[in-house]
């Protein structure tokens, strides 16, 4: 296999016996470039940065990474006998800090057609880490007739939380042609147009009272804790190293050079974002995550669900029962709705904003700053390009998150320079689209002996293969749910079985993307109510379904059983939200 430098053999670079003259460059995109990555632990295999690509995934890529508008060169992404015919070679390289030497795999696994993670082809090439390219040509490549799709580009590295820089180009066959990238300048961050963006993410000042408070205690010196509850964004998806870049932790950074007092050690940072999951889970999982069970009582907490309750089964009601859950406890923290963005534009701020204005929060639209700017060009005013600001479709880069932490800062700071108002909140008031689960609790192994009766039949294992996130400023993952209730291959049949007394129940299930897992119906009083799948998503991923909602609360049995076929796989019930 051949670099733009030599040959590679056993994982070493050799020089060209006899250099030839230089081919002509081929012309190509871009569906990677210059994008940090990090190597993160996985439940099998070496530490890596995953790159997903079905669906849509490697089609947006090449249109907003690549810049390509030819719908036929898109087109052929979607398979991999499209791709072939449009591809002619992969460039990969790689770059990291001198004195990190080692080299990191490039990995490129297609789906198969009879099983998807098992009957594709897989090409895994060492990548010398001084950023030389190498050349894969797809002619000289073992390919499946199994190959269905492009599934993931994976970078393996060594050890976990290694840094590099990556890009990733294809180069075309003779016959298609797309714009050469024009590489655009770096944020202008200190500018007077950059700061003009900024003013634009603040979307509703809201009722004062609270986070002034919190600020006049940051600077009275008195200990101040800020908390972020959201999705992927907010655990720092995009961000490297995920744990120190994400808008999280700079915008707590930014909040306590503002406030803070000697070294601003009286500022405190909780953070509990889960990737993929709604309010309906953020609404299970509050007091364990952000309260860690009435250890912690923060000041501030910052909500950012925008972009991930399209899957909130209630439609707002989830969202709303939270922000209420977090504003009636005792120690008042005020809350700050954060309204993230999409690639496509998209988020759900005009469903949501309602409640904000209902309740007289503050809001932070990160969409109000940057997608109207994304229209224009560079001569028009353009501060910062999509490609800038997106990691992928759905997560900014460093640049992005920090963009997040800047709108945040701007509320902070202009609050500071408001007067206080004088009354606080109310929040005794008809809700806007409902407050049904504002009281909802976790039921889990842990906690189950209080809340229920259970017969856990079947179902006695643990599960300790868990969807894992970056809590806090931690750079390692922390199981989500693991007080949970398994099923394995080698269980009895007995079902699991639930009595409790209450007017609403979530299930949370486990979805994985093994094909070890099956199955199971749940069934409420009897009757079936779900066949719950963990291949809905297929990743190792938390997945809430409501089960019943009442409005008078009443003892009810559920059972949960793996469907006939599927008895001899496994299903884990990570836990339950009650509302008595």
């Amino acid at each position: 296999m051949k670099n733009n430098n030599g040959i590679i053999t056993g994982g070493k670079i050799e020089g060209p016996k006899a250099p030839k003259d230089p081919a002509e460059r081929r012309n190509g995109f871009f569906v990677l470039y210059e994008t940090a990555i990090e190597a993160t632990a996985r439940s099998e295999g070496p530490p890596s940065q995953e790159v997903y690509l079905e669906g849509n995934y490697l089609i947006d890529k090449a249109r907003y990474i690549g810049g390509v508008t030819d719908e036929t060169i898109l087109e052929l992404l979607g398979n991999c006998v499209g791709f072939r015919k449009l591809v002619h070679s992969i460039g990969v390289s790689v770059r990291r800090d001198p004195e990190q030497n080692e080299p990191i795999s490039f990995l490129l696994q297609n789906w198969g057609k009879t099983s998807k993670y098992e009957t594709g082809s897989s090409i895994r090439v060492p990548c010398p880490p001084d950023g030389s390219e190498v050349l894969l040509k797809l002619e000289d490549l073992e390919w499946s007739e199994e190959d269905a799709v492009l599934g993931k580009f994976a970078f393996e590295f060594k050890h976990e939380g290694e840094l590099a820089i990556a890009s990733i180009i294809f180069y075309l066959h003779d016959g298609y042609s797309v714009p050469e990238l024009v590489i655009e300048p770096p944020v202008a961050f200190d500018s007077n147009e950059y700061r003009e963006i900024i003013t634009q993410s603040l979307l509703h000042p809201g009722n004062n009272k609270r986070l002034k408070t919190a600020i006049h205690k940051a600077i009275k010196g008195e200990d101040v804790t800020i908390a972020y509850i959201g999705g992927s964004i907010t655990q720092g998806a995009g961000a490297k190293p995920i744990h120190t870049e994400c808008y999280a932790y700079q915008s707590y950074l930014r909040f306590k050079e503002l406030f803070g007092t000697n070294g601003g050690g009286n500022i405190h940072f909780v953070k509990a974002g889960v990737g993929g999951t709604p309010s309906e889970l953020g609404v299970i999982r509050y007091e364990r995550d952000i309260l860690r069970e009435g250890s912690v009582t923060p000041d501030i907490v910052v909500v950012e669900f925008a972009v991930n309750d399209e899957g909130d089964e209630t439609k707002g009601n989830c969202f709303e029962s939270l922000c209420l859950k977090i504003l009636s406890t005792d120690n008042r923290p005020a809350v700050v709705l954060l309204f993230s963005v999409f690639m496509n534009d998209w988020n759900l701020q005009e469903r949501l904003s309602p409640i904000g204005r209902a309740y007289n929060l503050p809001m932070v639209s990160v969409k109000d700053a940057v997608s109207g700017q994304f229209r224009l060009s560079k001569n028009e005013g353009n501060i910062l390009s999509k490609r800038q600001f997106f990691y992928d479709i759905y997560h900014p880069t460093n640049d992005g998150h920090r963009v997040m932490a800047d709108c945040l800062a701007y509320l902070f700071s202009e609050t500071h320079k408001t007067l206080m108002d004088e009354d606080d909140l109310l929040l005794d008031q008809h809700p806007v689209i409902g407050n049904d689960f504002a009281g909802t609790l976790l039921l889990d192994r842990k906690s189950h002996i209080d809340a229920g009766r259970i017969e856990v039949g079947g179902f006695s294992g643990i599960d300790t293969d868990l969807q894992r996130v970056e809590m806090d400023a931690n750079p390692f993952g922390t199981p989500e749910f693991p007080h949970n209730w398994m099923h394995s291959a080698s269980s009895d049949e007995h079902s699991f079985k639930l009595t409790i007394t209450s007017k609403n129940l979530i299930l949370v299930y486990k979805d994985s993307g093994s094909s070890e897992f099956g199955k199971a119906n749940i069934y409420v009083d009897g009757c079936l109510v779900v066949t719950a799948d963990p291949h809905e998503n297929n990743w190792t991923h938390c997945n809430p379904v409501i089960l019943y909602q009442n409005e008078v609360s009443w003892e009810h049995q559920v059972e949960i059983r793996m469907v006939p076929e599927d008895q001899d796989k496994s299903f884990t019930i990570l836990g339950f939200g009650y509302n008595v």
